[in-house]
């Protein structure tokens, strides 16, 4: 574990958001924005000006980081957080790897995300619904209910995250893109959800708005831009400013990356011992999959060391019988499983 003094001597850049798991209740308190610590100047003004909204903020975060653990649970990496309230994933955000990328693009993500559904809740009142996207209806329903409005959630979370990203370095500017790759991925998944009204549910008509996703499907679809994430390598500009520092695709006969897709330019470590340095905790003791051939098996994920086997007993509901009207009774049953970890 990095001391603090350590960490204060660390580039910004790892400390995600700035708002790490004290600020998970955020919503429960008075939120004094000079206590948060982290916050750069340009985060100190926003959540001064925005402050009803910051604890959506902070359940944005929260969310992101639930959605990168679910989606890397069989993974090497499997999102580990440290204790450090400004440095949330430890040295692992150091490099500008794909891992980087998929983080700062999930939450970013669930910042939008939870900031809009809040609005449309009406949590807030400097927000609500969004009435200037709405169009003439279709055939066979009309608008009603409360549309999202997906712009100022994105707006906040451009706002908040790209607030430190304004270097003119190369890890900025790949910050930068993966968060509004991140952004982009909620606005490309909106869609209409209807509500049917008439004689027992007839859907005589209908009346639509327009919502946002699960936030699963955004994790599925971040998951799959960080198998596909595109590698870059670094250039260096001459500018009135001074020097810039910008990214190419570094394979010219790939597709280069369009704002949707993710990008990076340090390859990953294997996270398969543990290493202060990058962050590691390794993958021993980790829970694997025998059946499996995929990064989630015990041949992937255990890097080749092997695997041990227990047997473990589990309390489990079993022999239900549904009982008119209105009850289900079941036994309990002990059922045995082979668990096998990572040596």
């Amino acid at each position: 574990m990095h001391t603090r003094s350590h960490m204060q001597g660390k580039d910004r850049r790892l400390r995600s958001l700035a708002i790490g798991h004290q600020y998970s209740s955020l919503g429960t308190q008075p939120i004094l924005c000079g206590s948060i610590p982290g916050l750069v100047p340009k985060q100190l003004r926003f959540c001064r000006n925005y402050v009803e909204i910051m604890p959506s903020v902070a359940e944005g975060v929260k969310i992101g980081i639930q959605e990168c653990q679910h989606q890397f649970r069989g993974r090497r990496w499997n999102c580990t957080t440290v204790n450090d309230s400004l440095a949330i994933f430890g040295p692992v955000l150091d490099k500008a790897t794909r891992e980087s990328a998929f983080v700062h693009a999930i939450a970013s993500a669930g910042v939008a995300f939870a900031v809009t559904r809040s609005c449309a809740e009406g949590s807030a009142t400097i927000c609500g619904c969004d009435t200037r996207h709405k169009g003439p209806p279709g055939e066979g329903w009309k608008w009603g209910g409360c549309s999202e409005d997906v712009e100022f959630g994105s707006m906040v979370s451009r706002e908040f995250a790209d607030a430190r990203e304004n270097r003119p370095d190369a890890r900025s500017a790949m910050n930068r893109h993966n968060n509004e790759a991140g952004r982009t991925s909620i606005i490309d998944h909106m869609h209409l959800k209807c509500k049917c009204h008439g004689l027992s549910g007839s859907c005589e008509v209908k009346t639509c708005w327009w919502s946002q996703p699960d936030f699963r499907v955004i994790g599925d679809y971040l998951k799959d831009k960080y198998d596909s994430a595109s590698e870059m390598v670094v250039e260096k500009h001459r500018e009135s400013r001074g020097w810039v520092e910008t990214l190419r695709p570094k394979y010219n006969f790939f597709k280069a990356p369009t704002e949707r897709d993710l990008v990076y330019y340090e390859n990953s470590p294997n996270f398969c011992e543990p290493n202060p340095e990058t962050g590691s905790f390794g993958t021993r003791d980790r829970i694997c999959n025998v059946t499996s051939h995929g990064i989630d098996g015990c041949d992937l994920l255990c890097c080749g060391r092997g695997h041990n086997t227990r047997t473990e007993k589990r309390k489990e509901k079993c022999h239900c019988i549904f009982h008119w009207c209105c009850y289900v009774s079941c036994q309990e049953c002990i059922r045995v499983y082979d668990v096998h970890t990572c040596k």
